[in-house]
């Protein structure tokens, strides 16, 4: 029995893919290399934030199947890459799981079947490494195939933006190839967008969070400058989001942190670079983000100094230590980086965070509280990293004995924002 799409990766973006595609009648299988992903999937149990176990029960109920099987993408007319690309241990692109996963779809390749990379990835990758390993069985792109690039646009935590409402960004091989791409997402996406090609699809996903990277790092550093001038950024940044036009305001933190953020403009710096071409501004921008962990260390350990308290042997609580507000997520999460900081200065320190039950920094777990606001109560300093909705913020502010506020929410006697 044929099958409308199989979605290669059951992660925060294959996932929510698939849910969408199933909602809207079509026939959905997933393929995913994890058995406790497939296992818990097949149970009815979601191992994602963004998709409830209801959620998934209700497309186990539409015909939904999940699988470690890769013979499912032989019965597909439609196939969907949507594995992981991040960065490798030497901070540099790591294509491998989208390779791999691609030279399995190549095994399994069927005439007509169209072919969707969602990973996101440089410039030339769909064309110039993903084809050509489709190709090897000897079917051609174009002809024998369809193939294109359709950036994921998903954003975990957002329940205004999903898959039916948020424009789809596609780009073909071929023109035939961005035209069965496209009518294709038009089966469960509102507005489709078809690109000049798959380079042009690549690289706007690319600048969509580049931009937003290079925008946090300028209020990033206008904070630090606006410290060592004695301004309150908060007021400067109020002040300024009331132009209605040419402005869009950004909030400065503790850096960056999540899948795209942090990463995209890694991807497309090594791109321009071995294309001989450098980003300067993405360069300094991914610069400021990364000196930011360690300016709320600073700005923690002087803190503790102006109330007489040392650094080393000082009981620091680290509140939300996600990468964004009111999701699970620690990928890429700067509070990491902030705590080994710390760690690093002689400080303990422990976390709360009401989504996340364990925080590995350097191969060990921090210490976890139960209760954030009787921790706050005893802890030498608070640093309140990122603003859950599940937090209230007054609470914390009355009774912490130091609250470092870096979402800039709190106030009060014992409250100091960044």
């Amino acid at each position: 029995m044929g099958c409308d799409l199989v979605v290669v990766g059951l992660g925060y973006v294959g996932l929510p893919l698939a849910r969408a595609a199933g909602a809207a009648g079509l026939t959905v299988a997933g393929l995913d290399v994890s058995d406790q992903v497939v296992d818990g999937l097949c149970a009815g149990r979601s191992h994602i934030q963004d998709i409830s176990d209801r959620d998934v029960a209700q497309m186990l109920t539409a015909g939904f199947t999940a699988t470690t099987d890769p013979a499912v993408l032989s019965t597909a007319e439609t196939v969907a890459i949507c594995v992981p690309t991040g960065l490798a241990t030497d901070g540099t692109p790591d294509l491998g799981p989208l390779l791999q996963a691609s030279t399995t779809v190549a095994r399994h390749l069927r005439p007509g079947t169209l072919v969707v990379v969602e990973s996101t990835s440089s410039p030339g990758t769909t064309d110039e490494l993903i084809r050509p390993i489709l190709e090897r069985a000897g079917l051609v792109a174009g002809s024998d195939f369809y193939l294109a690039y359709s950036p994921e646009r998903i954003d975990p935590g957002n329940h205004a933006f999903r898959i039916p409402n948020t424009p789809k960004v596609v780009g073909g091989h071929t023109p035939l190839c961005a035209k069965r791409c496209a009518a294709f997402y038009e089966h469960f996406v509102d507005a489709v967008v078809i690109a000049g090609g798959t380079r042009e699809a690549e690289l706007a996903k690319l600048l969509e969070n580049t931009y937003r990277n290079v925008n946090i790092a300028l209020v990033n550093e206008f904070a630090m400058y606006c410290h060592g001038q004695g301004i309150d950024v908060w007021d400067v940044l109020r002040c300024a989001a009331t132009k209605p036009f040419g402005f869009q305001s950004f909030r400065p933190g503790a850096g960056v942190g999540g899948h795209c953020i942090p990463v995209d403009p890694v991807y497309l710096m090594h791109q321009a670079g071995a294309d001989g071409f450098t980003f300067r501004t993405v360069a300094t921008a991914q610069q400021v983000n990364h000196e930011m962990p360690a300016h709320v260390a600073r700005r923690v350990t002087g803190l503790l100094g102006d109330a007489g308290c040392s650094i080393a042997g000082a009981e620091v609580l680290l509140l939300g230590v996600s990468y964004k507000p009111d999701v699970a997520d620690l990928r890429e999460s700067p509070a990491t980086a902030v705590a080994r900081c710390l760690a690093g200065l002689g400080a303990t320190v422990r976390f709360h965070d009401p989504y996340v039950d364990r925080f590995p920094v350097e191969g060990a777990d921090l210490p976890r509280v139960a209760d954030p606001y009787r921790a706050a109560a005893h802890a030498d300093i608070s640093v309140l990293l990122q603003g859950h909705h599940a937090y209230s913020v007054d609470r914390l502010s009355s009774v912490a004995k130091l609250l470092f506020d870096t979402t800039g929410q709190a106030s009060g006697e014992c409250v100091v924002r960044l």
